[in-house]
């Protein structure tokens, strides 16, 4: 813990503040440093020993110089705006390789390699043709128009439906995103199964669902993963996910406003035009007035601050898990550099039929015989992440996101969920691998494998992610609805609003959030 960040008794209870920021994540971070530049007073109330929340960079393995990004990877949402608004000293780096997915065809290793030199041949090997690959251009070219034209509102005053679809301009790609089941567009625009999986997999990330729920909550995941940054583009954080909370937290603090870790908050009264957070630390109890709270946390867990019946909490379903390797293992496909393979997303078990088949099973209640799953490797493009002996002797950092891993499959018994998944899902990768995965794991000081899993109960417990939902719950479309306010971060509460990833144009690590609550501040 950095002295910056050493718990503090703080104010008396009747000083007050203009804002107390309820949550030290990224999204209050920004929110606190916004405001705190605008002149308020503001208070960051943390309840874990750091700043950050789910976008930390950890020493995850006892005895070993690897910081490896712990709870999540890639950056794309997060707007450049925010990034020069508040002058923060933070990069990305774009990945060589968009992805990799290995594919037996005719009984030989082959796979499709995409995003970089190589992709028109890569699919026609895979697909014997021109066909797929000219769908695929169509494709892309289509979300990456609606990318342009949707990214820059997550910003600005939170558009109408109508509006925000003047601005798309385009009734075909309205249609296929914001109307219809992602499935039908897929459908519509690929005819191969692993290709359609390819696609599908950005609606499926956290998001349990099948491609043609009708809710559309598959479009809305969908949507949020090709808008970033008016590309798409997902960029691998210089130093890990940590350098960007390290470098908001330094910015809210050099602004002024005030950061208290280990302080929890566990309740919040308000006439509407005043409030009281009430706080428990090493301390005591105490209670904090202030004119405005901002919550950056999940609307159930709001809900219950504020003494209200929270709805039932949204349901995660994602598997984590973090590896360190002493090198990337040999592919079959003999035709693709493991540098390269792993170089962007590496996908698993993501055919569009196994996809399909995975969801029925678990939402029969049974472990996905067939796990799904996306793999990334951070420190190809980023090694500052590893020590320099580490990097020097050619270790790797290894993450994998499982889908379709609801969190109800592990209620029962988390552990044994968890390992089954773990090996299931190692066992899927294995079938495309020369060697086993477990022979290029490295060892922690203790002498055990560099590996470490995270259900959604998982999540639940470490970071008070009700149902260990990565979003705070499902995502929602970037338009209003008639009763989502101005910015989509208000509550019924005049004084009260939500900065967190469960806000309108929330999801994921994007600061839109908090931007957005702290300009809905500033503009009252």
């Amino acid at each position: 813990m950095s002295a910056a960040e050493t718990p503090s008794p703080g104010r008396p209870a009747h000083g007050g503040y203009d804002v107390v920021v309820v949550g030290g994540g990224h999204n209050g971070l920004v929110a606190a440093a916004y405001l705190a530049r605008a002149g308020r007073s503001v208070l960051v109330l943390e309840r874990l020993a750091r700043t950050g929340g789910a976008a930390v960079s950890t020493r995850t393995f006892r005895g070993v110089d690897a910081r490896l990004s712990r709870y999540s990877y890639l950056v794309s949402l997060f707007p450049r705006k925010i990034v020069d608004d508040l002058g923060l000293g933070f990069t990305v780096r774009r990945r060589t390789v968009s992805s990799y997915t290995p594919a037996l065809r005719n009984g030989r290793p082959g796979g499709l390699l995409a995003g970089g030199p190589g992709t028109r041949e890569s699919f026609a090997r895979l697909t014997g043709g021109e066909r797929e690959y000219e769908s695929w251009l169509r494709f892309h070219a289509m979300t990456r128009r609606v990318a342009g034209r949707v990214f820059p509102t997550l910003t600005e005053p939170l558009p109408g439906r109508d509006a925000l679809r003047a601005r798309v301009d385009d009734p075909d790609a309205w249609r296929a995103l914001f109307e219809e089941p992602l499935g039908a567009a897929v459908e519509e625009y690929f005819t191969d199964d692993l290709v359609r999986g390819v696609v599908l997999t950005d609606g499926l990330i956290g998001t349990f669902a099948d491609a043609h729920d009708p809710s559309l909550i598959q479009n809305r995941c969908f949507l949020y993963h090709v808008i970033g940054g008016s590309t798409g583009d997902w960029d691998v954080p210089v130093g890990g996910m940590g350098a960007l909370t390290d470098a908001l937290a330094g910015a809210a603090r050099t602004a002024g406003a005030e950061v208290r870790v280990l302080h929890e908050a566990t309740r919040i009264d308000t006439d509407g035009t005043r409030a009281e957070v009430t706080v428990r630390s090493e301390y005591g109890e105490q209670v904090i007035g202030a004119r405005q709270v901002l919550v950056n946390a999940s609307p159930h867990t709001l809900s219950a601050l504020l003494g209200e019946e929270p709805p039932a909490p949204a349901e995660g379903s994602q598997l984590k898990v973090n590896m360190l390797l002493t090198r990337l293992p040999k592919l079959r496909d003999r035709s693709v550099d493991p540098r390269d393979a792993f170089a962007g997303t590496f996908h698993v078990a993501e055919g569009y039929a196994q996809l399909a088949q995975a969801y029925r099973e678990a939402a029969a209640g049974r472990l996905p015989a067939v796990p799904p799953s996306e793999i990334y490797c951070h420190s190809l493009t980023d090694p500052s992440v590893l020590a320099p002996d580490l990097a020097a002797r050619g270790y790797q950092t290894l993450t994998l996101f499982g889908l379709h891993t609801p969190a109800r499959l592990f209620a029962e018994d988390n552990e044994t969920a968890r390992t089954a998944l773990v090996e299931a899902a190692f066992a899927q990768l294995d079938a495309h691998l020369e060697e086993p995965l477990a022979d290029c794991l490295a060892l922690d000081g203790d002498g055990r494998p560099c590996v470490e899993a995270k259900s959604p109960l998982d999540l639940e417990r470490e970071l008070g992610l009700p149902g260990g939902h990565i979003f705070h719950g499902d995502l929602s479309f970037p338009h209003g609805t008639g009763t989502s306010g101005r910015w989509g971060v208000e509550s019924a509460h005049a004084n009260v609003l939500l900065c967190g990833a469960g806000a309108v144009r929330g999801g994921g690590v994007s600061g839109v959030p908090g931007h957005n609550a702290a300009m809905a501040v500033l503009g009252r």
